[in-house]
């Protein structure tokens, strides 16, 4: 998984993090739980702001 598979990030997340609501996470805390991952294999300095609410925004999507 790279930072670009933003759905299929969010589906891990939701797995991964069933008891958290998106709505409230930070983003320190958003990218380091996509960082740890099982799969996911990117550089930690390509995800900036937009990339990060694109996360964010599918992640709620999905728990909706």
């Amino acid at each position: 998984m790279k930072w670009t598979d933003v759905g299929e990030i969010a589906i891990a997340l939701a797995d991964t993090h069933p008891q958290v609501d998106p709505k409230t996470i930070r983003f320190t805390d958003l990218h380091r739980w996509v960082m740890s991952l099982p799969g996911f294999a990117d550089n930690p300095e390509r995800a900036g702001e937009r990339v990060l609410e694109a996360i964010q925004q599918a992640w709620i999507d999905e728990v909706e």
